[in-house]
Order: structure tokens, then sequence, then C-alpha cells
């Protein structure tokens, strides 16, 4: 069926919304833009007469679509080369969606959408249209088809699976900044002192290459050992630069609510590292340096303002 203006103005109008769940259930951007591209698709043959609330089919339309999405990622994973984790999103994109409170905020860093990959499909449904965009249970239960008391038993159980994830300190720019800027100088600083000093006691560094760029095949783990990998990492080296492609430029960034270092090597992203600063210190250090999950984060850094480097090599 033909789209009319203003029905192609409603769906752009939920397209930042759908963006934002789709990223949170998938934990990809590119998975997410596909998922919110097949939702267009079905709002075009959708007879759209008969749909009396359009956010609600959308949204509807756009969790089944990721749900199969979700079954067919996790079989792909289990084949996945190396550590996999999520794609990174900078600040400003529209996909990070609601950042208002520590929920909405929590539910989109890089280590809680890791996390998630303990929760069923159904359970991560639940708890992200529930905790980072408040739909009441019997919203949820509309759209899985499910009954309302169903729902709160999959919500309290999402809860207890996730139960022992700590909170994060919310940063703006120039806190990301600093924090990076100490974390970078303790990192080059040649010993290892400093940086366990601001790791916390079960720190953890992961690495994701997908089998195309060289990382550890399993994280480090325990403020000591990922204090001395760090120190390795961060230590210049010709031989490095040379299978890098080139010489690391290092930028302060915030990449999902959380300080980060964009790095540049031959005016492309080539790394996205973040920190998840809690409470009690760095409690995990993620690395993505997969070339297959930077193009987002690239074309959003090309279009925004990102300031002088902190190191250049």
């Amino acid at each position: 069926m033909l789209v009319s203006a203003q029905e192609v103005e409603v769906f752009e109008a939920a397209r930042p919304r759908l963006e934002a769940i789709a990223y949170r259930l998938l934990g990809s951007a590119s998975d997410a833009e596909d998922a919110v591209q097949d939702t267009f698709l079905r709002w075009q043959a959708a007879d759209r007469e008969l749909i009396e609330t359009p956010e609600a089919w959308l949204t509807k339309v756009l969790t089944n679509l990721c749900l199969n999405r979700l079954t067919s990622a996790r079989a792909r994973r289990e084949t996945y080369v190396g550590q996999w984790l999520p794609e990174p999103v900078l600040a400003g994109d529209r996909m990070l969606g609601p950042s208002d409170t520590v929920e909405q905020r929590d539910s989109v860093s890089i280590a809680m959408l890791a996390v998630m990959e303990r929760l069923s499909a159904r359970e991560r449904v639940v708890y992200v249209l529930r905790e980072a965009f408040g739909y009441s249970h019997a919203e949820i239960a509309e759209v899985l088809d499910l009954t309302e008391s169903n729902c709160q038993q999959i919500y309290r159980r999402a809860k207890q699976h996730l139960a022992a994830d700590r909170r994060r300190v919310p940063v703006d720019a120039a806190a990301a900044r600093r924090i990076v800027e100490e974390f970078l100088a303790a990192a080059l600083s040649g010993r290892t002192d400093a940086l366990v000093r601001m790791l916390t006691d079960d720190a953890i560094s992961v690495g994701d290459g997908g089998g195309l760029i060289f990382s550890l095949p399993s994280p480090v783990t325990g403020k000591v050992r990922v204090a001395r990998f760090l120190r390795g990492l961060f230590t210049p080296s010709e031989r490095k630069w040379e299978l890098l492609g080139g010489r690391p430029v290092l930028y302060a960034a915030v990449a999902n609510g959380v300080p980060a270092m964009v790095v540049m090597i031959e005016g492309r992203v080539a790394g996205v590292i973040s920190l998840d600063v809690t409470t009690d210190g760095i409690a995990a250090v993620h690395a993505q340096v997969n070339p297959g999950k930077l193009a987002r984060a690239g074309r959003q850094w090309d279009s925004s303002d990102h300031g002088d480097p902190l190191e250049s090599w």
C-alpha cells in the first residue's frame, strides 16, 4: 500500500524511540537499524486505517522482530571468534534513547548490555520496556501476547538475574575527560600501582576483535592482572603500530553513558575503549576493536566536535 506523507511522518516521529528500544534489545546498532527498517516495511504493507494506536502497533511489531533476531544472534555467537561485546554508541546519538533516570542510563551501558545476555529473550524485552521506557506490565503484556501477571513474573526473574550488577557513576563530557585523562596517565606511567588504585578488586578487561583484529580470547580478571595487562597494552611500540596499520591518536569521549577513549588511526575510528565507572572504582574496561561494530560510532564521530587529542604516538 502507498504510504502518505502524514503516515511517513508518524513513523519517523517514532523512529528514535524504536531505534533506542531495538539497540537495548539487540546490543547492536546495525541490527537495530535493520529491525527498525523492517518495521517500516511492515507499516508500509499494513492496512493503517485499522491501526488505532500507531505507537503501540509499531512497538509490538519491532519487539517481535527483535525477538526473532535475538534467537538467531545467540546462535551466531556460539561460533563467534573471541569475546563478544555490544556495539558502542557515542554521546549525542539518538539510539541511546532516554537518559533521565539511573535505570535508563544503566540500561544502555556496555556493561549492562553485556550482562543482559544472561536473560532469556522475553526477560530482556520485559526488562527493557519496563526499566528504560516505563511501559506498564499491562502494555508489555499486550506487546508479548501474555497475561499481566506473567509479565510481572518475568520481570522479577530478570531483576534477580541482574541483581549483582552495580550502579554506575553518571558523567558529563567534562567529568568523562577527567576520568579518561587520569586513567591514561596511569596506564602510560609504566607502573601498575596507579592503575591498581583506580580499579575494583574484581575488575575485568574484555576485548572484542571479532577474529579480524587481535584481542585476547578470554577476559583478564582481577585488578592486579588487569593493571599489568593495561600497562603492556598502552606501552608504545613500533611493532604494535605496524600491526595496527598506523600510529593511534587517543581522544576522550562518552560512549553508552560512560567515559571512553576513541582510538583513531589514519583518520578512522579503530576502537572505542569504555570504562565502566562504579561507586567502587573502574569495574571493567571494554575494548571494541571489531571494524564491523564501529561503523555507526565512526559516522557519529565524523559529524561531531571532539576537541583535542589526549595522546598521539
